[in-house]
């Protein structure tokens, strides 16, 4: 601030640390999480710069950058200087590049666990509860879809394999991969995950359809059953 209290803009900012100018000259991958933020803002509040408030929407939250996809609405524009129409910038922000990290289904062959990782960790790892899915895939490994079971506490008396299977089975699949995430940010598996993973390998081979993986994703991290000597 200068001797009258009034905060400097970002246009009386050295160039090289206006954070679109230092995108356009150095490129996104070396801004900051604040200054990324900055941009998709574009303006500040009576108190703060554009990137002074990134500062401290990230900092305010343990969560960092994860709070942006966990809070609503609501809850983003309550922050004093973000409004209606700077939390819609960014939950649209964060929707485009969910989106863009999800492939197209039609034309993805899973060849190993990564393969599913990475389709799949964008859009599970920030997630605040528990979400299990199955992937259906066809006779050449393709991803027909990946469906929902359910939401909320894993357990077995939730995963039924009456539910997996008949979706598998109303989609012409012919082997799945379990994926569920842990809010945690730990993938390790707990007892009621290897328990479902065996309960459903049974059902599978009962009805002829392989249950070829089970895959836990935690923040950044994974563990596959298949991989683990699990299955």
């Amino acid at each position: 601030m200068d001797g009258k209290g009034k905060h400097m803009t970002i246009k009386e900012f050295p160039i090289d640390e206006r954070p679109r100018e230092k995108l356009i000259k150095y490129g996104e991958k070396n801004l900051s999480d604040a200054e990324l933020l900055a941009i998709i803002l574009r303006t500040g509040s009576k108190d703060h710069t554009a990137i002074s408030l990134a500062h401290y929407i990230i900092k305010d939250h343990k969560e960092g950058i994860r709070y942006l996809y966990n809070a609503t609405i609501e809850e983003m524009s309550s922050i004093k200087g973000i409004g209606i129409a700077k939390a819609t910038q960014i939950k649209a922000a964060i929707e485009l590049g969910r989106r863009l990290s999800i492939q197209n289904p039609v034309k993805f062959f899973i060849k190993s666990p990564l393969d599913v990782v990475d389709y799949l960790m964008e859009e599970m790892r920030y997630c605040m509860e528990e979400n299990f899915n199955v992937v259906l895939l066809d006779t050449k490994n393709r991803v027909i879809s990946v469906e929902n079971i359910t939401k909320g506490i894993v357990n077995a008396s939730l995963v039924h394999p009456r539910e997996v299977f008949k979706i598998a089975i109303r989609k012409n699949s012919t082997s799945v991969i379990l994926v569920h995430n842990h809010p945690s940010g730990d993938p390790t598996p707990s007892k009621e995950d290897r328990a479902i993973t065996i309960r459903l390998i049974k059902a599978g081979e009962i009805i002829g359809i392989h249950v070829l993986d089970h895959i836990i994703i935690g923040d950044g991290h994974y563990l596959s059953f298949k991989e683990s000597d699990m299955l």
